[in-house]
């Protein structure tokens, strides 16, 4: 998509769908290290260990669900 080819609705549009894009990643860069800084305490090998797994997918869920709740509160104060 061409940001100079859109009138000002589509651009105001384009920029809200840039901004949630970037804070998608911004999250997920923040729960990759966050999680990977918790669960992975040794060199990893090919493969992680049962217990990494679960910690890892833990370790998602419980910044996902806070994620959320932050996002719910934000909103409520608005």
């Amino acid at each position: 998509m061409d940001p100079s080819s859109l009138n000002s609705a589509e651009l105001e549009q384009f920029l809200s769908q840039e901004k949630e894009r970037a804070m998608v990643n911004e999250m997920v860069a923040k729960l990759t290290s966050a999680c990977w800084d918790k669960c992975i305490t040794s060199s990893p090998g090919s493969k992680f260990s049962s217990s990494e797994t679960s910690c890892l997918s833990n370790c998602a869920h419980r910044y996902m669900d806070m994620s959320l709740i932050i996002m719910k509160r934000f909103q409520s104060m608005n």
